[in-house]
């Protein structure tokens, strides 16, 4: 063969390769516009394309909306993660009771919470201020319900009929309790804080006659 007819045909490889690698150029290049991310790979004989696509995380308001059955009556609060003290509660030794969230704190001397729960009362009921203990009972019994009974009873207040208020363990009658534990932090009683049976224990040991007890709306 000729030197002229050998330099033709290494001239005619080269192009052919010039031409395939700037095909595959042009196609990434057209990809660079899209919103998906996108790769192409060429050769002579086949061009392969894969396509991914970032999907957004839900918000937490969306993922909430996808289950309106979960939604609390109140902020998730729980034994571990209570709400705040609240401002404007009073001052050294005291028991505190909210009555929008259903919560009560005991606060010792030096101002630290000693211990947080949720309770079930009425709304609006007692009406917000300042009491203190007036009496307790360990075990007592309704004078305007037949057969419902009290444990660990802690007087502070009257009620808008003349009944005493107080903190207690979730009455019973008939020896059923009348509402769950679970049910507590929501409004359930008549004038009454009704609590957990350790909490009203607490209470008692705690709150002797004449200890604060402030309530706020």
């Amino acid at each position: 063969m000729s030197r002229f007819f050998r330099t033709l045909i290494v001239f005619g490889l080269v192009s052919g390769l010039m031409s395939i690698h700037s095909a595959g150029v042009e196609a990434v290049s057209a990809s660079s516009d899209s919103s998906t991310t996108s790769t192409t790979v060429a050769d002579a004989n086949t061009s392969t394309s894969t396509t991914s696509t970032i999907v957004p995380v839900p918000t937490a308001a969306e993922t909430a909306a996808q289950y309106p059955s979960r939604a609390l009556r109140f902020p998730p609060f729980s034994r571990l993660s209570p709400p705040m003290l609240p401002k404007k509660s009073g001052i050294g030794r005291r028991v505190v009771y909210k009555n929008s969230l259903q919560w009560v704190w005991v606060v010792d001397a030096q101002e630290n919470v000693v211990q947080a729960m949720p309770v079930s009362g009425r709304r609006g009921v007692p009406t917000p201020g300042e009491y203190r203990v007036k009496s307790q009972s360990l075990r007592s019994y309704s004078l305007d319900f037949d057969g419902v009974w009290f444990n660990n009873m802690t007087r502070f207040a009257l009620g808008p009929e003349g009944g005493n208020i107080g903190f207690h363990a979730i009455p019973t009658k008939n020896n059923k309790p009348l509402q769950t534990e679970e049910q507590l932090g929501t409004f359930q009683g008549s004038g009454c804080l009704r609590m957990s049976p350790d909490d009203a224990k607490f209470i008692f040991n705690f709150a002797k006659p004449g200890t604060k007890v402030v309530v706020v709306p």
